[in-house]
Order: structure tokens, then sequence, then C-alpha cells
């Protein structure tokens, strides 16, 4: 989806004036790096230059840098032994490797900024339908460890503390639903959420991929190693049906999407198959269900390996740009009363 979309759509009246901005809110923590080798095989820099793409054209956006989440908002999900030793630098030698970056107050830092994004987003969402992180999706961070590249859970905190708000503004208890189709299955947040029905945890990841040990979501998609768009797109559209029907009787509040890129055929991690345009139909399939439930969304970037960065930045950009899009219809929709229970 290009940057022109809305006009291209033939959307050029601009939304309802709802006292929002012009343009999706999308948070952004890029500036608070980690100090890894040259030969690292985490891509850092492509928060970077996602920022730096929608600095130059940004569309429908309103890109503002992402506040740090709190200890005490952390706390929500995360042990305090295992906050104390992100937070002081008391992490073991395995503990980093498990992780798989040096410990560094910059590196503590920049979770705790890449948390408080999905949180901003998730305030966000609720208020105006659709909200980004332009980081974030570290769903392989447990309640008492990290893992995979993922130190603090973002999603599972944002999730807690938007359910703790909600309860005490509304009176009600905020259901959550979280889509993660990052190539790599949710096992953190699976774990977090487990017995807790009050958020349904769904994701579709290749089978054979990391984690090695899996843990159970309320609704695991397994796929082959190859898969291509149809087969792809064909087991999200079935699977999404079971996730609607599952909510028949209490419908979600609020959905965390983790938009990984990849289940791109240009990532050097993911060995599923998608084209730039299958990936393409998958964010604008979410993104219009949940928008036809009328149920909020707040976005992640989670994943994306691709042996040429640029692929990686196409898939993020169509993603927050499908996003942007989506946001404009919900800012056209009429007022509708909260169908929370």
């Amino acid at each position: 989806m290009s940057l022109r979309l809305a006009r291209d759509a033939g959307m050029t009246s601009g939304p309802r004036q709802s006292g929002y901005g012009v343009g999706m809110l999308a948070f952004h923590s890029d500036a608070h790096s980690l100090a890894l080798p040259p030969t690292h095989p985490f891509p850092q820099s492509k928060y970077r230059l996602l920022r730096e793409h929608f600095e130059t054209n940004p569309g429908l956006l309103r890109m503002q840098a992402a506040p740090a989440a709190s200890e005490a908002e952390l706390a929500l999900v995360h042990t305090p032994d295992y906050l104390d030793a992100v937070l002081l630098g008391r992490l073991s030698a395995a503990a980093q490797r498990e992780i798989g970056f040096p410990w560094s107050a910059q590196m503590a830092a920049r979770s705790r900024h890449s948390v408080g994004a999905s949180i901003a987003a998730a305030r966000a969402a609720l208020q105006e339908g659709v909200a980004a992180n332009m980081a974030g999706g570290t769903h392989h961070a447990f309640a008492d460890r990290g893992s995979g590249y993922c130190v603090f859970n973002d999603v599972a905190v944002a999730a807690r503390l938007m359910q703790v708000e909600w309860q005490l503004q509304h009176g009600q208890l905020l259901r959550v639903l979280v889509i993660d189709l990052d190539v790599h299955q949710g096992n953190g947040t699976a774990a977090i959420f487990q017995g807790d029905a009050s958020v349904f945890t769904f994701s579709m990841h290749g089978a054979k991929n990391f984690p090695a040990r899996k843990e159970a979501s309320d609704l695991d998609v397994d796929l082959p190693d190859g898969c291509g768009d149809a087969d792809y797109l064909a087991a999200l559209d079935t699977a999404l049906t079971r996730v609607w029907d599952r909510h028949q009787s209490a419908a979600p509040g609020l959905a965390f999407y983790l938009a990984g890129a990849d289940p791109h055929e240009g990532d050097r991690l993911g060995r599923l198959k998608l084209t730039t345009a299958g990936m393409l139909a998958r964010d604008q399939l979410v993104l219009d269900a949940l928008r036809s439930r009328r149920i909020p969304v707040a976005l992640s970037m989670a994943g994306g390996y691709g042996r040429d960065i640029t692929s990686t930045l196409a898939c993020q950009v169509n993603t927050l740009n499908t996003a942007a899009h989506s946001w404009l219809q919900w800012q056209r929709m009429p007022p509708q009363p909260s169908m929370q229970e």
C-alpha cells in the first residue's frame, strides 16, 4: 500500500473532526541503541530506517518519541528479581546469552522505552481505533526471564496495564486479544497468559522454527517450511474465524497485532515464502476484520531479518501505511457505545 493510498482511493475529504490530529499515532524508541558488535545478527538499524522513512514521507502518521515504562508498570508482568537483574545490571552471563544481547544501561533503557511505546499505542488505540509501536513485539520474554532478543514483554505489560486502567475508569473488564503473526511462536506471551480467560492469545508461526519448545497459546497454527501466500492466507482466514467463534459471547475490547515481517520470502530466519503482496494482504485481512468488529488495535512490528534489510523495511512500511489507512476509516465511523461487559 503506497503512502498515497488515501488519495488513490478517492479519500480526499480527510477524517472527521474528532479532536485528534490528522494521522495515526506511531511511537518510536530507536534513540536508545544497543552496543552490538558489527557481526551481531540482530538488525537494530531497521528501527531507525523505519522512522527516517516516515520523517521524509509521513503520510498519515503522527510520530512521537516513546516514553519509558515505569518499574511499577513492568512489575504488572515481570518478577521483582528479574526486573532488578535487568535494571541494575545483575543479569548472569547465561541470562544474557539467552536474551542474545550483552547487558548495558542502554539495553535496559531501550527495553523500557519499547514497552512504553506499546503502552502509549494501546492507550491511543482505545481512543482512536488504531495506533502503533514502531518496534516492540518482544513475545519471547517470560515473566521471569528474557529470550530471543526479547527483554521485557511489551504486549503483555501493555495488556495488563490497559486492563487495570479500564477497570478503574469504567468499572468493567477489558478483554484482550493478541494476534501474533511473527514467524516465531509467541511463547513468552502464551506462558504469561495461560489460564487467563480475559486474554486470548493466537499465534500463527513456522512449526519448525524457533523456539524449539512451544508454549500453549489459546490458538496455535503451525505452518510448514516454504508456506506461500495462498496457503498462508487461507490458514489465517480459517484461524480468524475460529477466533471470532470463540468470542461470540464476549467480544474483545482491545487487540494487539504483532505484524512480524519475518514470514517474508526474503527473511533469513523465517523459512516461509510470503511475497510482499502476500504480506500486505495479511495485514489488510487482520485490520479489516478488527475494524469491522469495532475492536481497537495496537500494532507492533515484531521480527524481521531480511537478507537485504530493505525487504524488511518495505514490509514494515506497508504495515504502517495499511494501519494508517484503517485509522482513517475508523475516524469516519459513527460513534458507537462500548460493547464491554
